[in-house]
């Protein structure tokens, strides 16, 4: 736990220090990067819209600046929508999406993904986008997730790297070596199907061999997976990891 709480205060470092993300900075190259994912986001949310289009109570955990349920809130005006993250700092940024959007979410605090303040069976839908690489601790933050959602609740990790368990420490190799600023990892899904079912949740996984904003040799990757998808399971590859609370969620932390 000594080595989970040293990574987890390099990431509130992170946001309380970024010259580009910290409180105030406001930088225009952040908020280019971001226009650019809230396009993504908003591709990946209509792919799965039969989950969000009908709930009332919307978590998003590791949110951030919070700028993607800003954007959400926008597509689902008469949800209730809550962001978290780990850091106080991020979310003092979220005016400033609000500014961009037009809206905000309805609430808004600091937490860790296993640690929210919702309610037992409370929440339609959790989610989080390009966030649970980060949350460290997979099984209490299932049995968190499981605790909170509503019978028959969704939540989805949207655009998550993945891989298979044999080529793990290649990958995580990789994207430690281009942001090593942030401990980042990959998610073995394997793992994670077997944390899912112990929380009580169903687990599917939607491989999203997705082209966009992508450096030359990953879209010549990323088109071979379209044309050949056998092969996403087998490789690392982007995807949509959907968690169902199925039955009763009795699983501890």
């Amino acid at each position: 736990m000594k080595d989970v709480a040293e990574k987890q205060q390099r990431e509130r470092d992170f946001w309380a220090n970024s010259p580009e993300e910290s409180p105030g900075a406001n930088s225009l190259s952040n908020l280019l990067n971001k226009m650019g994912d809230a396009a993504f986001f908003e591709q990946c949310v209509r792919r799965h819209w039969r989950h969000f289009e009908h709930a009332a109570t919307i978590l998003e955990l590791g949110a951030g600046q919070g700028w993607a349920s800003c954007l959400l809130k926008r597509l689902l005006p008469t949800a209730r929508i809550t962001t978290t993250d780990i850091s106080e700092d991020a979310l003092q940024s979220l005016p400033d999406w609000e500014r961009v959007f037009g809206t905000c979410p309805d609430a808004a605090y600091a937490c860790l993904s296993y640690e929210t303040r919702e309610e037992d069976a409370s929440v339609d839908v959790v989610f989080c986008f390009a966030a649970a690489h980060h949350f460290l601790t997979h099984r209490r933050t299932l049995a968190e997730i499981a605790r909170i959602l509503k019978p028959g609740g969704v939540a989805i990790y949207f655009s998550e790297p993945t891989t298979p368990a044999w080529l793990h420490p290649i990958a995580h190799w990789r994207v430690n070596r281009i942001r090593p600023e942030v401990p980042e990892d990959v998610l073995i899904t394997s793992r994670l199907r077997g944390l899912a079912r112990s929380a009580g949740l169903g687990f599917e996984v939607d491989y999203h061999a997705d082209l966009t904003r992508r450096s030359l040799p990953a879209r010549l990757y990323y088109g071979l997976l379209n044309r050949l998808p056998f092969l996403a399971p087998c490789v690392p590859c982007a995807a949509n990891l959907v968690f169902t609370r199925t039955g009763d969620a009795t699983a501890k932390p």
